[in-house]
């Protein structure tokens, strides 16, 4: 029994350490988000936490706008190339 309590012990000493994030974020930043925290008596942690979660589906779905993009950019590009080398002949 003991090596299950200390295997339980470690393996969740490694999941608490492993969920922390340390960001460092300018004066401002901290400032705006200290009056929204105040503004809806939440703390600071709950605000960032919370932006997080809606800014993460967000940030998905512009870099996946932005992949698409590109791509067809580069189609679009190639395809314009080919016309103007056919033009040339």
């Amino acid at each position: 029994m003991g090596t299950n309590k200390r295997h339980t012990k470690k393996q969740t000493t490694r999941v608490r350490g492993e969920h922390c994030l340390n960001v460092f974020i300018s004066y401002e930043l901290k400032h705006s988000l200290q009056q929204l925290a105040d503004k809806y008596d939440r703390t600071i942690s709950d605000m960032v936490r919370a932006l997080l979660r809606i800014g993460i589906p967000m940030m998905e779905g512009l870099s996946q706008a932005e992949e698409v993009m590109v791509k067809e950019y580069i189609q679009l590009f190639r395809k314009l190339r080919q016309v103007k080398s056919l033009k040339d002949i």
